[in-house]
């Protein structure tokens, strides 16, 4: 165990406050970069040695199995290492193993290998198109709808506050069909593992008192990013206990569409009376560049609950200043990134310490050929996982014979009491782990693969002295099943969601054009553009040292530059410098350019609108809005009617846009509705007397 002082050094004060603070309700408002694993790592093992707790009466749970086996590996080199650390999905499939033959008396049900597949079957039941685009659609409201505890019946209800993909209506027939031939075939999805354990909890008190017997304390990590399902079931472990610590940061809330809310840690002190609140607000991931950039960036978010407002304050030595690009097309940004990173590569920056961010999977192509031109490894997470890589499979196998066959204090190679690292360099090096890496990409992926497992064993070798091939092959298990790999020497593409826990010292935030993020169909839901803040905000403190945003004006080489940097950059860039007095120059030579006609402008400002959303509105993006809502809300409604009606998703009758247009600019007439882009011949026949009936209504109301 270490002991109580060790514990605290290294500390700042309001990090020490959350670690002594007495067992009970604890709420940790960390920032992005303030340290909040070591704090919440040190929090538990304090309670440990204050003897308040035993290490197996400590349950932590968080949202990824990656996150889990971190605090696992941290808890374990503190001396605590009975803690169960799990995602919550996983904490809930072992209790329900555990007590289902209690709650339930028969054979446990199967875990759901495929959702699609049974998606798929029972959209087709009902004629519904099974298409993958579709079907993915299906998948994320039916996942909504049970992270936010509704049902089949439901749903309809529910989906009118927002905009779903499908219509509400066959949807929700969709969602109870699923639900029907997944409990004929008795299998479990993983909302299942939720919804099942807190019922045994809640209906069952033998069950219930066993487990609280077993577990007393329970710490929550990414607390903004708990769904109602997830809340019930923490609710359910607690019982009316408080021995709770909980660790967030509402301006990190990006999972709001799969039904996340930072209710409940904006909430705490009022629901815990006397708990203890802290924040964390200091910054020692990035320089005070970079930290100058996030704050500015989240300052002029529209809308912040009281209690969200963390200001980070860098800690770390000053930096280079943030990088911005502007291109005429993706290709040459992409070039261009490419070019900078092998620069970075070529002065000693590691690939591994470099990442290339987007809004969406679709532009990492570009960034993938533009780094294999320049000859840079890279990875694309999200991809194929380490441990499933036929190389890796192939190295584990050969470390699990070695581990089998040697004697204890010996390696393969027949030399007595040979470290760790040196043992698996031998077992690895038939394989293709050599000194220096080979030509050639396979070659060089296979070799990097090795060598990150090699790595993993000086890792182990230092925490673990005494660690043998065995034990190694155990971590590796552990890791494999945590889906938590090693590091590998490449440049990491992922997507901006992929990123969230990650850090790195040189990030790249590339695409950033309006309609990519903010992406499109965020368009007209106020909620929905600050969460794509959010999610730029946890780009941004993703990157220590060097950080390069970019955005290009075509997508394609040659291409119409109709584009506009992000809405979010505005204010944020300051106006001397070089790249915004480019953009004024370039903007006034395209309008001056001989045969070019002109361009819409703005109805608030008067500046040129970029964009088909702009034109749609008549008014830059982030110019104010003089929207109905009360009109905008009875035409979701109607357009709701009309896509069930017709079978047909939402956006297929009418866009956010083109609503989000008619609500401000009520047309009166054909001739206002034809005004709007979006709304041509075809649409006006179909809609425009139900349009203008519906604008007609809400003004009668309103005179």
């Amino acid at each position: 165990m270490v002991g109580e002082r060790r514990l605290l050094d290294g500390l700042d004060p309001e990090q020490r406050t959350a670690v002594l603070a007495p067992r009970g309700p604890v709420c940790v408002l960390a920032g992005a970069g303030t340290g909040k694993t070591r704090t919440i790592t040190r929090r538990i093992a304090a309670l440990v040695h204050q003897g308040h707790v035993a290490p197996g009466q400590v349950l932590a749970v968080t949202f990824t199995a990656r996150a889990a086996a971190e605090l696992r590996t941290r808890l374990r080199d503190l001396g605590v290492g009975g803690v169960q650390a799990r995602t919550f999905h996983a904490a809930a499939l072992r209790q329900l193993r555990y007590f289902w033959p209690r709650v339930v008396g028969d054979a446990p049900w199967q875990l759901l290998e495929r959702k699609p597949t049974l998606v798929a079957q029972a959209a087709h039941r009902l004629g519904v198109d099974t298409e993958r685009e579709t079907l993915r659609d299906l998948i994320a409201e039916i996942e909504w709808a049970k992270g936010t505890l509704v049902t089949p019946g439901d749903y309809p209800r529910a989906a009118a506050r927002r905009t779903p993909p499908v219509a509400a209506e066959l949807t929700a027939r969709v969602y109870d069909g699923y639900e029907r031939l997944k409990n004929e075939a008795r299998l479990l999805d993983f909302d299942d593992l939720l919804l099942h354990t807190a019922a045994a909890l809640e209906e069952h008190q033998e069950v219930a008192g066993e487990f609280r017997d077993r577990y007393r304390c329970f710490v929550v990590d990414e607390y903004q990013d708990v769904t109602p399902l997830q809340q019930r079931v923490l609710d359910a472990w607690l019982g009316d206990r408080d021995d709770l610590t909980v660790v967030g940061d509402a301006n990190q809330t990006i999972y709001s569409f799969a039904g996340a809310s930072p209710r409940w840690l904006l909430g705490f002190s009022r629901r815990y009376q006397g708990s203890t609140v802290v924040r964390l607000e200091r910054d020692y991931r990035s320089t005070p560049q970079v930290v100058a950039l996030a704050n500015g960036l989240i300052d002029r978010a529209k809308e912040r609950p009281a209690g969200s407002r963390l200001r980070l304050v860098g800690q770390r030595q000053d930096g280079p200043e943030p990088t911005y690009g502007e291109y005429d097309d993706e290709p040459a940004e992409a070039r261009a990134v490419a070019r900078r990173i092998r620069e970075l590569v070529e002065s000693g920056t590691a690939p591994s310490e470099i990442a290339v961010l987007y809004r969406i999977n679709a532009q990492s192509e570009a960034y993938e050929q533009a780094l294999s031109e320049v000859g840079v490894a890279y990875q694309v997470r999200g991809g194929e996982r380490f441990f499933a890589r036929q190389e890796v499979r192939q190295a584990v196998r050969a470390l699990r014979a070695a581990a089998g066959e040697e004697d204890p204090g010996r390696d393969p190679g027949g030399r007595p009491d040979a470290d760790l690292p040196a043992r698996v360099r031998v077992v690895l090096a038939p394989l293709g782990l050599t000194a220096e890496a080979p030509p050639g990409q396979a070659a060089r992926e296979r070799w990097e693969s090795l060598r990150a497992l090699a790595d993993l064993a000086v890792e182990l070798a230092r925490a673990v002295p005494e660690a043998d091939l065995r034990r190694f092959c155990a971590d590796l298990d552990m890791r494999a099943e945590a889906q938590f790999p090693p590091t590998v020497q490449g440049v990491t593409l992922a997507s901006l969601h992929a990123a969230k826990g990650l850090e790195w010292d040189a990030v790249f935030l590339v695409g950033l054009v309006d309609g990519t993020l903010p992406i499109q169909h965020a368009e007209g839901d106020d909620a929905a553009i600050e969460e794509e803040r959010r999610l730029l905000y946890v780009g941004v403190t993703r990157a220590r040292d060097r950080l390069w945003l970019s955005w290009s004006l075509a997508k394609v080489e040659g291409g119409r530059r109709y584009r506009r940097r992000s809405r979010f950059l505005h204010g944020v860039i300051p106006d001397g410098h070089p790249v915004s007095l480019a953009s004024r120059t370039r903007r006034r030579e395209e309008g001056n350019a001989v045969g070019t006609a002109p361009r819409p402008t703005c109805r608030v400002c008067g500046r040129a609108l970029v964009g088909a959303s702009e034109v749609k509105l008549t008014r830059c993006a982030d110019c104010p809005s003089d929207v109905d809502q009360d009109l905008l809300e009875r035409l979701r409604r109607w357009r709701a009617e009309r896509a069930t009606s017709l079978r047909v998703p939402a956006f297929v009758v009418l866009s956010d846009a083109t609503l989000l247009a008619v609500a401000e600019q009520r047309p009166s007439d054909r001739a206002g509705l034809v005004a709007i882009p979006g709304i041509g011949a075809t649409k006006l026949d179909s809609y425009g007397a139900d349009l203008l009936a519906v604008v007609r209504e809400k003004t009668q109301l309103n005179g």
